[in-house]
């Protein structure tokens, strides 16, 4: 699973990426996380306001997000998992 935080230097931003470290650690996903600063490459995804949480490149949630719904959106793309590597399309 893949999974970036898009978002600049600001406290909404920092919390939702210590948000989803959390949630992660707390489901014991394998997964990578990459917070994204550079505005060229955060306008390459389609949001509505920053921050905003992608997960195999697709923007999921944004704004200001709880842990429970981070927890949420986390173990229902977990479901859309087949082994390791592969997804349901």
């Amino acid at each position: 699973m893949e999974i970036k935080v898009l978002g600049t230097e600001c406290a909404i931003s920092n919390s939702l990426e210590r948000f989803v470290n959390k949630a992660i650690d707390d489901l014991a996903l394998d997964a990578k996380i990459t917070k994204v600063e550079d505005m060229i490459e955060i306008f390459k995804f389609d949001f509505l306001t920053l921050p905003a949480l992608v997960i195999d490149n697709v923007v999921v949630g944004n704004g200001k997000m709880s842990f429970d719904e981070i927890k949420d959106l986390l173990i229902d793309n977990k479901k859309n998992f087949v082994g390791t590597e592969m997804y349901i399309s």
